[in-house]
């Protein structure tokens, strides 16, 4: 929420009688895509405290929204909530972080695919095609998080889906924990252009399309594998 907006208070009655929940909801979106876009570019530096009251008037709201948002970038893995210190920013991942993530997400999300190809029904692989759809629109994103907030977010919800394809609760909810866009897009808030990740992706949909669980599988590991290496060259760079 721009801060020459003026606040909203989460207290209000809705206008005209209305019920104040949709209003609610809007500001508690807003303040927690602001606090996230300030993580996710550094503005609130890796580590760093995050005070309440200096973030609400950068915000220009009260402090409720800001902890309701700070307790879901919680859950995100983006703060840290620590006894008598109250919130940090959580570290970026150091490049073994950056190896265990990919080591799990070569563990679950290979086999994710090939259960999707086998199990998923003709709602689910419109979802998916549609997913991939989109992110052709959003190619090559780079500069600050508000630039390709759209692709990464169509990037996990891409993975998020076929996980849910695949028929398997438990499965799909490991990879969603993971929460790995948001970890890989921060450590550098500059993305390439002619990022090959949507070419990568249509490999794995293509191989889902046609019911092929092993060669599904097989795409969605080279995707993960490369990915990996692009993110070490950040370590090297």
């Amino acid at each position: 929420m721009p801060a020459d907006e003026p606040s909203v208070s989460d207290e209000a009655p809705g206008a005209g009688g209305l019920s104040a929940a949709p209003v609610r909801q809007v500001l508690s979106d807003s303040v927690y895509e602001g606090i996230k876009t300030m993580v996710m570019d550094h503005e609130i530096a890796p580590g760093a405290r995050v005070g309440i009251e200096a973030v609400a008037r950068t915000l220009n709201v009260s402090p409720t929204p800001v902890r309701e948002a700070l307790a879901r970038l919680e859950a995100d893995g983006l703060v840290v909530k620590r006894s008598l210190s109250g919130y940090r920013a959580t570290e970026l991942l150091t490049r073994q972080g950056v190896e265990e993530l990919f080591e799990m997400r070569l563990l679950l999300e290979p086999r994710a695919a090939a259960l999707a190809a086998l199990n998923a029904d003709d709602s689910q692989l419109d979802a998916i095609e549609g997913i991939l759809e989109d992110m052709q629109a959003h190619p090559g994103p780079a500069g600050t998080y508000a630039a390709y907030r759209d692709f990464a977010a169509l990037d996990q919800r891409f993975h998020d889906a076929i996980a849910e394809a695949a028929h398997r609760p438990l499965l799909a909810d490991a990879v969603q924990r993971l929460h790995a866009h948001l970890h890989v897009f921060r450590l550098s808030s500059l993305r390439s252009e002619g990022d090959p990740t949507t070419a990568e992706h249509g490999r794995v949909v293509r191989a889902i399309l046609r019911r092929r669980a092993e060669r599904a599988a097989e795409a969605m590991a080279e995707h993960l594998t490369r990915s990996l290496e692009r993110q070490l060259d950040r370590f090297e760079s």
